[in-house]
């Protein structure tokens, strides 16, 4: 594809580009899950009551980090297939 054909984009079906952004934030969304992910751990410092505040802080955590680590592999790997 030319850059005249990608530039060229109907608002009707994509209203966000009538005024000009269009797009997602790759490096801001990893940024935003890294840094989630190793705040959750964080709130357990202090007095705990039972297990299942390290459960739900310590499980997701490392979920959001296995997404942000499978779509960084996903997108560099796009290009190479």
């Amino acid at each position: 594809m030319a850059g005249a054909e990608l530039a060229k984009v109907d608002p009707a079906d994509e209203p966000s580009a009538e005024w000009g952004w269009h797009g997602e934030f790759p490096k801001a969304t990893s940024i935003a899950g890294v840094l989630v992910a190793i705040l959750l751990p964080l709130m357990l410092i202090g007095h705990h009551t039972s297990w299942t505040e390290i459960l739900f802080s310590v499980v997701p955590s490392v979920v959001i980090l296995a997404g942000v680590v499978w779509l960084n592999v996903r997108k560099r790997r796009d290009w190479r297939q």
